[in-house]
């Protein structure tokens, strides 16, 4: 039996990674993209059926021969999650538009790189594009008018995608996660914003990498073959409760 391919950009730490491994336990072959490289080799020993790639995905051309990589290694492409992106938080009067760029290069420009690059393949398999956003995507958040706009950029991308890919039988979904206890967030939430998100969020608590990637690997699987368009927060609730108060809840 021919195995499926998935690449994963972002893929040396984190959700990638954690998208990664539960692709390969499911059966997956899985392209890892990172521009980290010491980073994506140590994710990728002694994982097999899996390719590490290093690319920055926010440049053309190392898209383009990563996708050929791919395509020639594996013979084909059945998904990709476009979860690569950085983080940069900080006042909006202090986000200069080098910093802006610095965002949006990787979290927007990087999705829409990729995804045009990988179009011809996935028409090929008919297949899937996961693209990771944010629930900073969804609602507005101080410090965030980088990362959220890019964001909510790639929400409305997504949906493009769906729209234009859909008669070629590509299906395009996003994810948004909300906090997820990885340990770059353990180490810079202090113990004041680790309470306060547990009591905005229904759950009471921060999602693990892994419950991510449930829901990515989900939405690239059979399983969702009628499933495109759509925006998912995977955040414990959080988006849905928008400014209620915590204190509120359960009370008359």
């Amino acid at each position: 039996m021919t195995l499926r391919t998935a690449l994963v950009t972002g893929a040396a730490r984190g959700i990638g990674l954690a998208t990664t491994k539960l692709f390969l336990r499911e059966g997956w072959k899985v392209a890892m993209i990172d521009r980290d490289a010491p980073a994506l080799e140590e994710a990728a020993a002694g994982l097999e059926n899996a390719l590490p790639i290093v690319c920055d995905v926010s440049k053309p051309d190392e898209v383009d021969a990563a996708i050929g990589e791919v395509a020639g290694t594996h013979g084909g492409l059945d998904a990709l999650v476009n979860n690569a992106g950085v983080a940069d938080f900080g006042p909006i009067e202090e986000t200069d538009f080098a910093r802006w760029r610095r965002v949006m290069e990787t979290n927007l420009d990087g999705v829409f790189l990729m995804s045009q690059a990988a179009t011809p393949a996935l028409k090929a398999s008919r297949g899937s594009i996961v693209n990771i956003a944010s629930i900073s995507g969804l609602r507005a958040s101080t410090l965030r008018v980088a990362y959220g706009t890019s964001k909510a950029a790639v929400i409305q991308l997504t949906r493009q995608q769906a729209a234009e890919l859909g008669e070629y039988g590509i299906r395009a979904n996003c994810v948004c996660p909300g906090p997820v206890r990885t340990k770059l967030a353990m180490a810079v939430h202090t113990p004041e914003i680790i309470a306060a998100y547990h009591d905005a969020i229904p759950l009471n608590r921060y999602g693990s990498e892994d419950e991510i990637a449930e829901v990515i690997v989900f939405l690239c699987s059979p399983k969702a073959s009628y499933v495109t368009g759509q925006i998912v927060a995977s955040d414990g609730g959080f988006e849905s409760t928008g400014v209620g108060l915590p204190a509120l809840r359960g009370q008359a």
